[in-house]
């Protein structure tokens, strides 16, 4: 062999010897990774995950991703545990995901798109709660206008607070089993009892919550007065503002206050006494003032709100004059009579009043006709005599 032969087999061997001592070198760095990756990130049964058994399913099972997740997540006792101890059941009920509103529309890897890879990458999460408003924001990608309305919210102010208990999308609608709220306004109330649990009490004995409990399709339910995505804080002077409003919207309603013989004015006589007239003005002038007179849930209650003749109603007569000292604490038993609630004065109804009113329609004209028709004619005589 040449002396160049020799120098290009030496050569070779140089290169040869660095290609595996780079590839020792890198799979010594792939097992500490692991190694540390799974001592700083989440178990998954508190030990290693076999590899699934592919060979007992059909052939064509990789053609649809959804049968390759559920050949794992139909295990009921697969888990997944968080350095905090709190563990995560991982089985997922085939079933009750294809009814759910994604079924027919979504596969799996559409929101865990990092788990297209097996095994999976463990996420590094302290807690099941960091997790979860970690995976929230995969819920944009489809609904980002109802993302967007949530930053303006009461909830995400919230959550930007650092309160850990803030809701999130599958707070209420769940993760896997969502199905459409409006479906059952039932469950409307109920998922959002789940966080206030107190307000639900009080809703629970209310007249909207009797006619609820039969899927009366009328009566308002949580996200009727609240909204439903972008809510905002009940106690500011704004939602104070348009409550009056919020109310109107069906009790003044006359098409729907016929159907269940309730007076469809109380808007209009609310507005023309001195409440509404203040709260008006406050309405056209800034949202940023809050009211201090009495508006609808002042008087009739927020959340427990009773029909009006109830024993228990605030504006009964029996209670009436308890509920007006709420403002005036000076008020005497006689003060109630002073307002003619929400009734228009009519023979009926408050006479005299509506005497009064009705005089003062045609003398009030009559006095300003007849001083016209003075102005008039003295304008007249003057310019013929001159």
């Amino acid at each position: 062999m040449s002396t160049q032969d020799q120098s290009r087999t030496r050569a070779d061997c140089r290169r040869t010897a660095r290609l595996l001592l780079l590839l020792a070198v890198c799979a010594a760095a792939a097992v500490v990774l692991v190694f540390v990756g799974t001592e700083r990130g989440l178990a998954l049964r508190g030990e290693a995950t076999p590899a699934p058994d592919w060979s007992a399913w059909p052939s064509d099972v990789h053609d649809d991703p959804d049968l390759s997740c559920l050949k794992c997540h139909q295990d009921r006792g697969l888990t997944m545990t968080f350095p905090s101890e709190e563990v995560q059941p991982l089985y997922l009920d085939a079933a009750a995901f294809q009814q759910s509103a994604h079924g027919e529309r979504l596969d799996c890897v559409d929101c865990h798109q990092a788990n297209r890879r097996y095994p999976h990458p463990l996420p590094e999460f302290a807690t099941q709660r960091d997790y979860a408003q970690a995976q929230y924001e995969v819920c944009k990608r489809c609904h980002f206008e109802n993302y967007t309305r949530t930053l303006d919210s009461m909830h995400f102010e919230a959550m930007s607070e650092g309160k850990a208990d803030a809701p999130i999308c599958t707070d209420c609608h769940e993760a896997h089993t969502m199905t459409p709220l409006h479906e059952s306004r039932l469950r409307v109330v109920e998922t959002c009892s789940t966080c206030h649990d107190e307000i639900y009490n009080n809703y629970e004995v209310s007249v909207h919550a009797d006619a609820l409990q039969e899927e009366n399709p009328d009566v308002p339910d949580c996200v009727t007065c609240h909204g439903v995505h972008n809510i905002p804080a009940a106690s500011s002077s704004s939602f104070r503002q348009q409550s009056v409003d919020l109310c109107a919207g069906c009790h003044a309603d006359s098409g729907l206050m016929d159907k269940y013989e309730i007076s469809s004015t109380v808007l209009k006589t609310y507005l023309d006494d001195f409440h509404g007239k203040t709260v008006g003005f406050y309405q056209e002038q800034t949202s940023e003032i809050w009211p201090d007179v009495a508006v609808c849930t002042d008087c009739h209650g927020v959340h427990d709100i009773k029909e009006v003749d109830d024993p228990d109603s605030p504006v009964i007569k029996e209670n009436l004059v308890e509920t007006c000292r709420k403002c005036h604490q000076d008020a005497t038993s006689k003060f109630p009579s002073a307002w003619l609630s929400h009734y228009e004065a009519s023979l009926d109804k408050s006479p005299l009043v509506f005497l009064v009113k009705r005089f003062y329609q045609v003398f009030i004209p009559l006095m300003v006709g007849g001083l016209a028709l003075n102005v008039a004619l003295d304008v007249w005589r003057l310019a013929r005599n001159r």
